[in-house]
């Protein structure tokens, strides 16, 4: 296989003479598994020669070689490079590629794997990520979220040192909940973060530690979660949405797909990256929830319309793979599914095609719950379908109601009424 090797002369015989060449052969089996485009693989193979060619001169052996060698090569060695032409100088090209080869060598169990950094502040998020997992039950997503609120409190009050609640005051937790505030503002934001400090200063408290002042310096934010209407899409945005995937982009089909699915079952973001093949009775016409929100399984009817969008891009546009989810990667690395971030990125570039501004997904969900309501549903209809566990939930909508709310409506003062 190395004799098929796309590289110029110099390049190709410091990459045959250096200590990486006996993995040369796992290294493009990798970059084929995953599918890389040929181009890629040309590119990335002669960035591996380039830092062959650095660390041949540097004398170092393979068995040494770890992520602050690859930094130690892109920070120090790069800017000042003056190996002979020609040689791959891109950075971003280099990092992806060296990466790469640090996992095909832990994988072959050439180098071992990374170290992980143990301090004070590692292992105390690591107790309370185990805290919240197996006392609590909270998914990865809600840890997650708590654990960078967390980090940052500890480094912003026990950087360097051991951590000792005896030394966190009032006036410590009121500083950092303004300075976080000043990254970003929403009410949102605000309701996390409290939430987040007040779940770990009680789990801190039943711990031992006197966490109990502290509590107190933490102030909800003023919210009115009825203060205002649900934002959803018009019945002309929704067209314009559908028809902004035309066929000259890239993945259309998969992009409309993902559309009809929040548009017409009202799926969460999460869930929609998590739809398996196997989830979809098709004969039934059934979609099954498997990992939802409420971390329970529900069972939903498959519009006409969301099954036929589906249909098209399985049969037709769906990347060859071995993945059981529905929407994969049209990129390499292949046999992955999509990401929460690149279902977000579908929409918010659709949104950016019609000239609309925000780009939440929720939007559409609240667009299913209004057209449901304008077709004379019941409150109890909309969070059987947008599957809330408590109907106080789906109380925004009731706003959107006006047939029933003229009913209900007082006369203006001094009108004839």
């Amino acid at each position: 296989m190395k004799s098929n090797i796309p590289l110029q002369i110099n390049p190709k015989t410091w990459l045959f003479n250096s200590s990486l060449s006996p993995h040369l052969d796992s290294f493009n089996s990798f970059l084929q598994s995953g599918r890389y485009t040929i181009n890629t693989t040309k590119r990335y193979v002669a960035c591996i020669a380039h830092f062959a060619y650095w660390i041949d001169q540097n004398k170092l052996k393979v068995q040494a070689l770890d992520e602050c060698t690859v930094e130690e090569f892109l920070t120090e060695h790069l800017p000042l490079c003056n190996c002979p032409s020609p040689v791959v100088r891109f950075q971003r090209d280099l990092q992806a590629a060296l990466m790469h080869m640090l996992y095909v060598l832990r994988q072959q169990g050439i180098i071992p794997k990374p170290l992980v950094r143990s301090d004070y502040i590692t292992e105390e998020l690591c107790r309370y990520d185990h805290y919240m997992l197996n006392t609590r039950g909270l998914s990865i997503g809600t840890r997650r979220g708590r654990l960078h609120v967390i980090r940052r409190l500890l480094l912003y009050k026990f950087a360097d040192r051991a951590i000792v609640f005896d030394q966190l005051d009032p006036s410590d937790i009121r500083q950092f909940i303004s300075e976080q505030l000043q990254l970003g503002g929403s009410i949102s934001h605000a309701t996390g973060l409290v939430s987040a400090l007040r779940t770990y200063l009680r789990y801190r408290s039943i711990c031992g530690d006197p966490v109990h002042g502290l509590l107190g310096a933490i102030a909800s934010p003023a919210n009115w979660g009825l203060a205002s209407l649900p934002r959803s899409l018009k019945l002309d945005e929704v067209d314009r949405l559908l028809e902004s995937f035309s066929p000259t982009l890239p993945s259309q089909k998969r992009g409309l797909a993902i559309v009809h699915c929040f548009l017409d079952l009202g799926l969460r973001c999460g869930e929609v990256c998590q739809l398996q093949l196997d989830d979809i009775d098709w004969h039934a016409g059934i979609v099954t929830l498997r990992r939802t929100k409420a971390r329970r399984q529900d069972s939903l009817p498959l519009p006409v319309a969301t099954g036929q969008a589906l249909v098209d891009y399985i049969c037709n546009e769906r990347p060859k793979t071995t993945n059981r989810a529905i929407f994969v990667r049209c990129l390499a690395p292949h046999d992955l599914p999509m990401s929460v971030h690149g279902i977000h990125r579908v929409i918010r570039d659709a949104y950016q095609r019609i000239g609309l501004k925000h780009g939440r997904t929720h939007a559409m969900r609240h667009t299913l719950a209004c057209r449901l309501i304008d077709q004379g549903s019941s409150l109890k209809e909309v969070a059987d379908v947008l599957r809330h566990r408590s109907l106080n939930t789906s109380l925004i909508y009731a706003k959107l109601d006006n047939r029933n709310l003229i009913g209900v409506a007082l006369p203006w003062p001094g009108s004839a009424a």
